[in-house]
């Protein structure tokens, strides 16, 4: 009886981590819509939250991926690992909502998972190869959305040059909410799986279920949380991704919003998680340079990069200071 309260108390915490992941990135999918006032806010964050819902719902195989290449055997990963992971992850998305520093929910989980497994079991539990895959997407996917957003902008710029200004930013204005919509979606179906995997991999530790497959009442779960969290929307960090890092016009965003699109679903059909934040930055990063190396606000994009840096390892540490505590009070 006693599992079983640990149990729903992990599918209470992802639920939570979901649902605070939601209104954490929902910068990721309008940002760049709003600071080029192609759609209101408001009607911005309901688009975005019906849509992470439907992305939500399209895929497990990233679930897969964090329930299974973290650690040598999922009988390692039991409740009290989850439970010190999820707060963890939870307290730094918090933390770096209220400075409105965008950072990853993905690096945020995968270093407190790392931080408790190391502390119940060691070193050795660790599947470093498995860790070494999701962290090399998480690092590459950035990079790559930098040099492909720079590129995409780039043939923009050479396809529409004789179109005049006004034309231009009135069409991209209406063929920003299409991108802005299918980023939504993207984000939702590389993100909530990773509350996904984690309540399978708790419901597989505890025996309810038989192997490392998603059941669909937790997908709908984690999509439903995350489609509300979304739906409260995330101001401070909108903010600083849609206005801090590049001043944009519609055609930047329409630009920067189809390239983290497309490394977004590049990474889920490959099953990777990545950082939608990383991914959507790297993305305005790359647009910006595009335009001008000068005109993207270099100093707000280091001061990111250190947050990002720091992620792991913090949230390692967080995870594995919990266990201690559940140790002792559990």
């Amino acid at each position: 009886m006693h599992d079983i309260y640990l149990i729903g108390f992990v599918i209470i915490l992802a639920l939570l981590f979901d649902f605070i992941n939601g209104f954490h990135d929902t910068a990721n999918a309008i940002a760049t819509c709003v600071a080029t006032r192609a759609i209101s806010p408001k009607v911005a964050i309901v688009m975005s939250a019906i849509l992470n819902f439907l992305g939500a719902m399209v895929s497990t195989g990233v679930a897969k991926t964090i329930g299974g290449e973290i650690v040598n055997s999922p009988d390692m990963v039991d409740s009290r690992v989850l439970i010190a992971a999820l707060t963890a992850s939870i307290i730094w998305n918090l933390f770096t909502w209220w400075i409105g520093m965008p950072s990853s929910s993905s690096h945020a989980l995968i270093g407190g998972m790392i931080g408790a497994v190391i502390i119940s079991y060691g070193i050795g539990a660790i599947h470093v190869s498995g860790v070494l895959t999701i962290v090399a997407g998480l690092i590459v996917s950035p990079l790559a959305a930098l040099v492909s957003g720079y590129i995409l902008m780039t043939l923009f710029y050479l396809l529409f040059a004789k179109m005049r200004k006004s034309k231009l930013n009135f069409i991209a204005v209406h063929v920003q909410i299409l991108s802005a919509a299918i980023m939504a979606f993207s984000h939702g179906s590389n993100d909530a799986q990773k509350s996904m995997g984690v309540i399978t991999l708790a419901l597989l530790s505890g025996g309810y279920i038989g192997a490392l497959e998603v059941p669909w009442e937790v997908k709908i779960a984690c999509a439903i949380a995350m489609g509300l969290g979304t739906s409260m929307g995330g101001w401070r960090i909108i903010k600083t991704v849609g206005n801090k890092i590049f001043r944009m016009q519609p055609i930047n965003g329409v630009a920067a919003d189809l390239n983290s699109a497309i490394t977004v679903f590049t990474a889920t059909f490959l099953h990777l998680p990545v950082s939608t934040t990383h991914v959507v930055t790297g993305s305005i990063m790359g647009v910006g340079w595009a335009h001008r190396f000068k005109a993207v606000h270099w100093n707000v994009a280091y001061s990111m990069v250190s947050a990002w840096v720091m992620t792991i390892p913090c949230t390692a540490a967080v995870g594995a200071l919990v266990y201690i505590i559940m140790l002792h009070l559990i």
